[in-house]
């Protein structure tokens, strides 16, 4: 079986890529002919899950970046963005709420510091209140790590994790803009992570970008880059995981002169 063609310096073939996506966009509508429409999210989200070689030495708490040409979080007027932050005695959330009066384009309606998740939000139905009165929530960096107990886990069955910003300087608008336009890998302990890349909702091509960009972001901070992907995939939230990458073992890689593409199984990839 011949393999796809590669671009540029890229181990992923984007030919393989959007035979995954456009499989996977007739496996939703189908979803959708077969379900009543209020049990079918709408605005689901495509995974690239990696799985990797070497297993990491550590878990890391705070995610790494990865910037995509097309948002998973545009700023409109029609997305209601709350912003969690640091503070002690309310005196941080303060500081915070003035900085998003005085400045525009940051999107934020809310700004909720830490002291009140622990005090008004702490019951669960206060926290699954909050959970569904925003489109967006956004934290600053340096309470990551505390956010998921005070959250609950409510945030995270819903996909509204925290987006992590850099609070420092005065340019917070475009601290949130850049975190909007950008997803997430969180390494954990184990060989494989999963990363949002795009909506269902985006045009086939947008999302076909995202995940090469993600793709090429990803292998770009990971020890040994490439030479440490084993393979990735691509999935909805409840599809079946279409292969997209798969490194052959090291002894055919030197007869073959490359990395392996399999065939998508499960659901049509042609």
């Amino acid at each position: 079986m011949s393999l796809p063609k590669k671009d540029g310096g890229s181990e992923l073939s984007k030919e393989q890529v959007t035979k995954a996506v456009t499989a996977l966009l007739k496996w939703v509508d189908s979803r959708k002919k077969q379900q009543k429409p209020q049990l079918l999210d709408d605005d689901d989200m495509f995974h690239l899950v990696i799985s990797l070689k070497k297993t990491p030495d550590r878990e890391k708490t705070n995610p790494y970046r990865i910037s995509i040409p097309h948002s998973l979080y545009p700023l409109d007027a029609a997305r209601e963005v709350c912003l969690l932050v640091k503070d002690v005695s309310g005196e941080g959330q303060k500081e915070a709420k003035h900085q998003i009066a005085v400045e525009a384009g940051t999107g934020v309606s809310k700004v909720i510091g830490v002291s009140k998740l622990k005090t008004k939000y702490k019951p669960y139905e206060a926290k699954r209140r909050l959970c569904g009165s925003y489109d967006l929530f956004v934290a600053d960096d340096r309470i990551l790590g505390v956010l998921p107990k005070l959250l609950g886990k409510t945030f995270f069955k819903k996909k509204k994790h925290p987006i992590p910003v850099t609070l420092k300087g005065k340019n917070w608008a475009g601290a949130i803009r850049k975190a909007c336009d950008s997803t997430y890998l969180y390494v954990s302990g184990g060989s494989c992570s999963d990363v949002r890349v795009a909506r269902i909702s985006q045009e086939p091509q947008e999302v076909v970008e995202n995940v090469v960009a993600a793709a090429e972001g990803i292998s770009k901070i990971l020890p040994k880059k490439w030479a440490n992907i084993q393979a990735l995939y691509l999935k909805t939230s409840e599809s079946a995981a279409l292969p997209l990458y798969n490194a052959l073992p090291d002894t055919t890689a030197k007869i073959a002169g490359g990395s392996g593409v399999v065939v998508a199984t499960g659901i049509e990839a042609a």
